[in-house]
């Protein structure tokens, strides 16, 4: 790698799609807080389709240009974090809403160590008319506050904040995927599962200065940062909410499989012990849909841990039809017993002589019973590769000279795919 290569110890990653307004103001920007603090930096714009002329802006106003050739905005982080000299990479929007001049604080938090510096926009200061209302004060605070609860980020007020710096290596080896809006999330989320060192920094935002109306979708964009981090948190979106129901419905069904009960002066019979035993089922399967997504999430490498999760192990085929071959063996016995017992009145009335309360359990036992085994064989196939290694940091691609400026272009196959 070139000298100049390794001096560089910032890059500003500035993503953009038709920003001819605002892109020279950023760059100019940046480039005079990197030369304020005595920072050896560069300003990376990662133009994603552009049609209005903003990377010959860029590049006169003093940036580093290179295309992206997948359209998004995740897409355009990602090749751009792909091309970044710098040690650190500090990211911000192209659309001169974030404070571009005042550098300082993240490079402070990066230089300490830190891996990631989010900008808190509530702590610094929002300008009027810089954010919607619902945005300010209902979207942000309710995703925040999701994040917050479902990855233990504490210390993050504002989860989805536009301007962050990281340890460019640190987040490379995150290999991460998503080419939309959800990247936002995605870097946090993921450096939080990988139990990275998360700080905050005030920052603040001002009305941006386009002519058009912004590239987020409110509605659109919120929903798939919702989802986004719903699916990235199958322990407390699956797992115990899979539990807590299994072992209700267990409770009940052996409850109420020697006879009725009475909770609150009120009877629960046989009709109470079919909800019982189809809530063990329900329960016992989101309970495995969140064992298999904590299992795929570790083994395509989207969580790093150094030993394997305990549930491959609980898991495996052979104890999983052992287990499964058990529960079914016991409901063919009760079967059996409730067929004997349904015989000897004549194949009349089922429930004549409380038959019905064997028969609920024992078809339970049967169903547990065959979707053990088959668990056992899905998560067999999710571990089959065994744990995924981490892919190296890919390599900045070396720079080429058109017309005097510096252009690069990201090959495709260096884009990482959606999930």
């Amino acid at each position: 790698m070139p000298d100049e290569y390794r001096a560089i110890e910032v890059s500003v990653l500035l993503p953009c799609l038709n920003e001819a307004e605002t892109v020279a103001p950023c760059v100019g920007k940046a480039l005079g807080s990197l030369a304020a603090l005595g920072v050896t930096g560069e300003v990376l714009v990662s133009d994603n389709g552009s049609t209005d002329g903003s990377p010959e802006i860029a590049r006169r106003a003093g940036a580093r240009v290179v295309h992206a050739p997948r359209r998004g905005y995740g897409a355009a982080l990602i090749a751009g974090i792909a091309a970044a000299r710098g040690r650190y990479v500090i990211m911000a929007d192209a659309d001169d809403s974030y404070d571009l001049a005042n550098l300082g604080p993240f490079v402070e938090k990066l230089r300490a160590g830190h891996d990631v510096v989010m900008g808190n926009r509530f702590r610094g200061g929002i300008a009027p008319g810089a954010m919607p209302l619902l945005h300010r004060h209902l979207g942000n605070p309710v995703l925040s506050w999701l994040g917050r609860r479902l990855f233990g980020l504490r210390g993050i007020g504002d989860f989805h904040c536009g301007i962050r710096g990281f340890d460019r290596d640190r987040i490379r080896d995150l290999d991460l995927r998503m080419p939309g809006m959800e990247f936002a999330s995605e870097l946090v989320v993921r450096a939080a599962l990988n139990r990275y060192d998360l700080v905050e920094v005030p920052t603040t935002l001002q009305p941006d200065g386009r002519g058009r109306p912004p590239h987020l979708r409110t509605w659109r964009d919120g929903w798939r940062h919702l989802r986004f981090l719903l699916v990235f948190a199958p322990r407390n979106t699956l797992l115990r909410p899979g539990l807590i129901i299994f072992l209700l419905g267990l409770a009940g069904t052996v409850a109420l499989a020697t006879g009725p009960r009475h909770v609150a002066g009120v009877e629960l019979d046989v009709n109470a012990l079919v909800y019982a035993c189809l809530a063990v089922l329900t329960g016992a399967q989101v309970l495995l849909f969140g064992v298999f997504a904590e299992l795929y999430g570790q083994f395509e490498g989207l969580v790093r841990r150094d030993r394997p999760s305990p549930w491959a192990r609980w898991l495996g085929f052979e104890r999983s039809v052992l287990v499964g071959c058990t529960l079914i063996a016991a409901g063919l016995i009760g079967t059996t017993f409730a067929l004997t017992a349904w015989g000897r009145t004549g194949f009349g009335n089922l429930d004549a002589r409380g038959t019905l309360r064997l028969v609920l359990p024992s078809a339970t036992a049967i169903g547990l019973g065959v979707i053990g085994v088959f668990s056992g064989l899905f998560a067999s196939l999710l571990t089959l590769r065994g744990m995924r290694p981490r892919s190296p940091a890919p390599a900045a691609a070396l720079p080429r000279q058109a017309g005097g400026a510096v252009i690069e272009k990201i090959p495709h196959g260096s884009m990482t795919h959606d999930i």
